[in-house]
């Protein structure tokens, strides 16, 4: 659930303020100081997360600025919360399967007293449900052996194949593995294209891709909050976060991109432009534009050609160059801003009449909201709308992949809601895992239809993933 605050509208002639309460900070500049960077990881290594977001987005030490989403907190507050670790369940996200239950003896078959015969029976309340087992939380290594999932350092087919092999008998490791494995998703036709190559380290610049510094924060969250992954057991939770969530959603957004759903995602546009529907501020939009950036100067450098190279060769470096277009209704608030140019409108409405249905565009809905209730409209109509707008033939969708109802609808997952109403038109192309902040499920979903849609029959389309790690 994103931020619920009240946008305040800003007009156009105004200077952006990107970050609240700190009218300096810019997220160029951020993005390209490396020094920085490393000054917010020293402080993270010391659990010191206040002095990390003050560091990383200038703000002052006595920073009072009041984080409003699933509960209203300061940077202090939750700094006292960070040093308690997991005293008083802050750190419970995993549960073993509740107790049997001793049915209650039966009442004894006495004859009745003729001189309280008028009496009635008394009822007695049923007993309640024995609570789930808390279990202990992962080890370390546990936990770095999930996070490995999402370093681009590491192909995430074959680090996921370690998080299984790796693992004991029986043990919380090899369930989120099992999981995971159960879970993703590349269909057959599309993996020689999808299967993303680690990223290799050279002597100028460890990783030599853009800066994803939500990444960064969230893996520290990780392992400070002893969160080693989703599986069953950790769906046996109740719904509860932590407090760091909402100073994360503030700055960065309510999920996290990696590296391999960001390549993904250029890879499957094509060169298309790419609609970030309900783009809220805008992270997942600069994330997108600095990949395609990046692989169109790396392109641009390694196929350098003689100035009579044809017309064809010149489209094909520009291939993977999208527009990316970020769309918002301003309904909640952020601390942070990672764009200056987000369409302020109706995104049903601007699918269908500003853009008459897209039909040339990637759509991209990130952490679709679920309504109904205190939410308004209709549960489920927000990614009913863009669809019932969309025209297109490539619909991403980044949300959870459990029954939490946290995104799109109360009662199912993406994929199940695509195939129940959309089964027909449809097809699911891609399900991969994303990085989720402790008790959550994330996935980044791609679906199809027409002829971009894969013909080929589906089979055994689990992506079990192939030695890409070398």
């Amino acid at each position: 659930m994103a931020p619920s605050t009240p946008a305040n509208s800003t007009s156009k002639k105004q200077a952006i303020t990107y970050c609240e309460g700190s009218p300096s900070w810019n997220p160029d500049t951020y993005l390209a100081d490396a020094e920085l960077h490393a000054r917010a990881e020293a402080h993270l290594a010391n659990n010191d997360l206040q002095s990390a977001i003050t560091t990383s987005f200038s703000l002052r030490k006595t920073d009072a600025y009041i984080y409003h989403a699933i509960v209203a907190v300061t940077l202090p507050q939750v700094q006292h919360i960070v040093s308690l670790g997991g005293a008083h369940g802050l750190h419970s996200w995993y549960y073993g399967e509740a107790p049997a239950t001793t049915p209650p003896p039966a009442p004894h078959s006495e004859s009745p007293d003729p001189s309280t015969s008028d009496s009635k029976p008394q009822s007695q309340p049923p007993p309640k449900p024995p609570a789930p087992i808390i279990l202990p939380p992962p080890s370390q290594p546990d936990t770095e052996a999930y996070l490995s999932l999402f370093a681009p350092s590491n192909s995430a087919t074959t680090s996921l194949r370690n998080l299984t092999s790796n693992a004991k008998k029986g043990s919380l490791r090899l369930e989120i593995g099992t999981y995971l494995t159960s879970k993703r998703f590349i269909h057959p036709s599309l993996l020689p294209t999808l299967s993303i190559p680690r990223i290799k380290p050279n002597k100028n610049k460890p990783i030599p891709i853009p800066p994803n510094p939500y990444l960064t924060f969230h893996s520290w969250a990780t392992l400070n909050l002893e969160w080693a992954g989703p599986c069953p057991s950790s769906a046996r939770a109740r719904s509860s976060s932590h407090h760091i969530l909402p100073i994360l959603m503030h700055h960065f957004g309510c999920a996290c991109p990696s590296h391999e759903s960001l390549e993904i995602l250029r890879l499957l546009a094509a060169g298309r432009e790419i609609i970030d529907m309900g783009s809220g501020n805008g992270y997942w939009t600069r994330m997108l534009r600095d990949y395609h950036a990046f692989h169109a100067t790396s392109t641009s450098t390694s196929t350098s050609t003689p100035k009579s190279k044809s017309k064809s060769q010149s489209q094909s470096n520009s291939h993977s160059l999208p527009i990316v277009t970020p769309v918002d209704s301003a309904q909640s608030s952020w601390r942070t801003t990672w764009v200056p140019d987000t369409l302020i409108a109706d995104g049903a409405s601007y699918l269908a009449t500003t853009r008459a249905g897209a039909p040339d565009a990637v759509l991209l809905l990130v952490y679709p909201i679920v309504g109904g209730g205190l939410a308004g409209g209709s549960e489920g109509g927000f990614t009913r709308g863009m669809l019932d707008a969309y025209d297109g033939d490539t619909l991403a969708v980044v949300g959870t992949q459990n029954h939490n109802g946290y995104t799109g609808f109360r009662d199912m997952t993406m994929d199940e809601f695509m195939a129940r109403e959309h089964g027909g038109e449809w097809v699911k192309v891609v399900q991969v895992p994303l990085p989720s902040f402790p008790g959550k499920d994330e996935a980044l979903y791609v679906f199809q239809r027409g002829p971009r849609a894969p013909s080929s029959p589906v089979g055994d389309a689990i992506d079990q993933g192939k030695v890409e790690n070398t």
